[in-house]
């Protein structure tokens, strides 16, 4: 439900934001990234039970129908980023979706298949993934490992899901009820010292509403003001570098589903508010 509520708030806002369907990735677009034998397996239907439960959905046409457009969506706006500066997707963040096998609600990686889009359409050479989801990104740290092309980050509750967390080239993993303050500076320090702006064409947010201190499966403790600032860095550094910016929403669990929509809602108002050059 968290989809449509946020898509009602922010339709109201038409002076703000020009909102389009999305469209569903083609095989082609997602074999870039995923193995094709999964691919077909997923159109058709014929995971079995384990995969089934390793993804945590059951397998329907309509699940099918909607991580394509998932992932179709986040091309789009990348693709819209690229031309106007900034640009948003009001799904996405499936940072756990690996290169043969879908995994903690993720099935396809729709910010891996992006990149490898706009980078074989000669769109962008380097990109860097921000991923301030509370869970730490594996699918998109193993997809890009070792990938000169692709920095990837994440910022992270330590004892939360995964597991497994293979490195990503830069990792931050908290401990369990960490709050605005310490995860401001350390988010700042790395934004400063770490992040390669120099040689980044395009960044790609996870902007995760999930380390908010009411999020049901979250860990963290941060405050609605704390990710509002949280999402103020990161567009500051982008735009202070001249760097084109896509947003995709990651996960958000909150015990009053209203607090999920407020907090991804207010990372689209900053984001609207946030100079596109």
């Amino acid at each position: 439900m968290k989809y449509e509520l946020l898509h009602r708030v922010l339709q109201q806002h038409s002076n703000l934001f020009h909102i389009h369907p999305a469209r569903p990735a083609h095989m082609e677009e997602l074999s870039l990234v995923h193995d094709v034998s999964y691919i077909q397996a997923v159109v058709r239907g014929d995971l079995n039970s384990q995969a089934q439960r390793r993804i945590g959905f059951p397998w329907t046409p309509e699940l099918v129908d909607r991580v394509r457009h998932s992932v179709g969506g986040t091309l789009s706006a990348a693709r819209a980023a690229w031309h106007d500066g900034v640009s948003g997707h009001l799904a996405g963040g499936t940072h756990h979706a690996h290169r043969s096998y879908g995994h903690g609600y993720c099935v396809f990686n729709d910010v891996a298949v992006s990149i490898r889009i706009l980078q074989d359409e000669g769109k962008i050479r380097r990109a860097t993934v921000i991923d301030l989801d509370v869970h730490h990104g594996d699918g998109t740290a193993e997809l890009f490992a070792d990938d000169p092309t692709v920095f990837t980050f994440s910022v992270h509750a330590a004892n939360n899901f995964p597991s497994h967390k293979p490195p990503s080239d830069l990792d931050i993993a908290l401990p369990d009820g960490t709050a605005d303050a310490p995860y401001l500076d350390l988010l700042q320090q790395a934004l400063d010292e770490s992040i390669p702006w120099s040689s980044t064409d395009m960044v790609f947010y996870i902007a995760g509403a999930d380390p908010f201190a009411l999020d049901r499966i979250g860990r963290l403790a941060l405050t609605k003001t704390g990710l509002k600032q949280r999402d103020e860095l990161v567009f500051d550094y982008c735009q202070q570098y001249g760097i084109p910016v896509v947003v995709v929403l990651g996960g958000g669990y909150g015990k009053d589903i209203a607090d999920t929509v407020d907090i991804h809602a207010a990372t689209f108002f900053t984001l609207a508010a946030s100079p596109s050059d």
